[in-house]
């Protein structure tokens, strides 16, 4: 039996554009987002002779509902501004939801709710709704790249741990790791931390991140460490 290709929604992303997808501004603190849900329009197509006495019916146009989102309630803050904006210009702008799996859906809407919560004692909350417009477009999930190189925090010396940082990705990857020795692989040596043996010393080290998604895998080296020193 094959194993499930299900995950959670974290990771995902909501942007609005107004400038016809030129560029991208993404809402910050969202989660608990719907995406747009299609529904179809019923048209009563009965007449005179319609069979036994029976209503006819076929089918109309597609509403594509609407999209929304929870995000934590910031007041005066780049996104809070940004939404105000849009609704009150009543302007038709586009957004775009990308998904864990770097999948992307894209319409077009208006802002038609804006509702912040301020409750005595938990955080403040706000639902953003949006009336699509249109139809989506479904963008197919694109292989990672790396926009920031890896990074090692540590000494690099013999029985001091060293940490890879993976460097920043786009298309939500999940990551592996490669340590390396003068640009050789260390055998057995592929987890986020690393400490250095004695038949390191005088060598330079370096991690290689994979960042692999559902439709590819692409990998990045850090610079190297200083030389390894005895303990």
């Amino acid at each position: 039996m094959a194993e499930t290709q299900a995950s959670i929604g974290y990771g995902s992303f909501f942007h609005v554009s107004q400038d016809n997808g030129a560029t991208w501004i993404e809402l910050a603190e969202v989660y608990d987002i719907t995406p747009p849900s299609d529904t179809v329009d019923v048209v009563d197509a009965t007449h005179m002779q319609s069979p036994n006495r029976t209503r006819e019916f076929i089918s109309g146009l597609s509403d594509p509902g609407e999209a929304s989102f929870e995000m934590n309630f910031v007041p005066g803050s780049a996104s809070d501004a940004k939404i105000r904006e849009i609704r009150v210009s009543g302007e038709r702008v586009k957004c775009r939801i990308t998904f864990p799996n770097a999948v992307a859906w894209t319409f077009s809407g208006l802002v038609t709710g804006y509702e912040p919560a301020v409750p005595t004692d938990d955080k403040m909350t706000a639902t953003v709704t949006f009336k699509v417009t249109g139809s989506y477009i479904s963008t197919p999930a694109a292989a990672p790249t790396n926009s920031v190189l890896p990074a090692i925090s540590g000494v690099a010396q013999v029985g001091q741990v060293l940490t890879a940082y993976p460097g920043v990705w786009t298309a939500a990857p999940t990551f592996t790791y490669q340590w390396k020795k003068d640009g050789v692989n260390i055998a057995g040596a592929t987890e986020s931390t690393y400490t250095p043996v004695v038949g390191d010393v005088a060598s330079a080290i370096t991690v290689t991140v994979t960042g692999t998604n559902s439709a590819g895998a692409a990998s990045a080296t850090s610079a190297e460490t200083a030389d390894v020193i005895a303990a």
